[in-house]
C-alpha cells in the first residue's frame, strides 16, 4: 500500500512536495543536543525532519534504544531508523551520510590513563553506547570481542555517572553529548567537577539513515542534497553551535 500511494503522488500535479507520506523513523531515546524526546527537537531531530519535508514525508517518530530500533527495522516494525549505517549488519537501504558525530574515549585526568590508539583499551573497564561495536571500526570491534570488561549502555547520564564514580576506567562517546550532559544535568552534584582526558582515538562518525524502502531513501537523498545547496542544513547546525 505504502508503494502504490508513492506512485500514484508521484503523478499528481505538483510532484512529492505536493502530498505528505506518512514515514515512521526510530530516533535513538534521549541523546542531547542531537535529540531531545521532550518537545520532539534537537540538532539531528531537526535534520531529518527538515529533509524528509523536502522530499514530501511526514516523520512519525519513535524513540528507543538502538539495538531495539535496529531489531525492529529488521522485522519491519518502523520504516527507518537513524544514526546509522551499513556496518549495523541490519539489511536496509541506506542513504547518504546526514550528520557526522565525533566520538572520544574518554578518563579521568587524575587516573593519567594513557590511551595511544584503540587496542589500548583491552586493559580497561570501558563503557560505551549501544551498537558501538559495529559502528566504530573493526580494531573497535575486535577490542570489543577481547575485553571481559567491556559493556553498552543506552543512556549517556548513566557513562558520566559511572566514569565520575569511578565505576568504569573510560566511556566512549559523543564528545558533544557528554559534555551536554555535564553541563546541563550533573553541574553541581558531588564529585561531578572532575576535569577530564579526551582521548582521540577515533575519527569522526558519519551516520546514515537505514530506509527498508528504496524509493524513500532515494528521495531522502535528493533532499538532502537540495537542503545543503540552499543554505537551510547550514542554518539548522547554526542554531546549535552553541551546545
Amino acid at each position: 500500500m505504502r508503494l502504490l500511494l508513492l506512485l500514484v503522488g508521484l503523478v499528481l500535479p505538483g510532484g512529492p512536495a505536493a502530498w505528505a507520506e506518512t514515514l515512521v523513523v526510530g530516533f535513538g531515546s534521549y541523546k542531547p543536543p542531537y535529540i531531545f524526546e521532550t518537545g520532539n527537537t534537537g540538532l539531528e531531530y531537526e535534520i531529518v525532519v527538515a529533509v524528509a519535508q523536502e522530499a514530501g514525508l511526514t516523520v512519525q517518530p519513535f524513540f528507543a534504544p538502538q539495538e531495539r530500533l535496529h531489531q525492529m527495522l529488521a522485522e519491519g516494525g518502523i520504516d527507518a531508523l537513524t544514526t546509522t549505517g551499513e556496518q549495523s549488519g541490519v539489511k536496509a537501504f541506506y542513504s547518504q551520510p546526514y550528520i557526522r558525530y565525533h566520538n572520544f574515549a574518554v578518563t579521568l585526568a587524575e587516573r593519567r590513563i594513557v590511551l595511544r590508539n584503540v587496542a589500548d583499551l583491552g586493559r580497561y573497564s570501558v563503557s560505551s553506547f549501544q551498537r558501538a561495536r559495529s559502528l566504530l571500526g573493526p580494531d573497535f570491534q575486535a577490542m570489543t570481542v577481547a575485553n571481559p570488561l567491556y559493556r553498552e549502555e543506552p543512556q549517556q547520564l548513566r557513562r558520566n555517572q559511572q566514569l565520575m564514580g569511578g565505576r568504569v576506567d573510560v566511556i566512549v562517546g559523543d564528545k558533544r553529548i557528554i559534555q551536554y550532559h555535564l553541563k546541563h544535568e550533573m553541574a553541581g552534584q558531588p564529585g561531578m567537577g572532575k576535569p577530564l582526558a579526551w582521548h582521540e582515538l577515533f575519527a569522526p562518525t558519519n551516520y546514515r539513515m537505514g530506509f527498508r524502502n528504496a524509493v524513500q531513501r532515494d528521495r531522502f537523498d535528493a533532499a538532502l542534497a537540495a537542503l545543503r545547496k540552499r543554505g537551510d542544513y547550514a542554518a539548522i547546525e547554526q542554531r546549535y553551535a552553541s551546545f
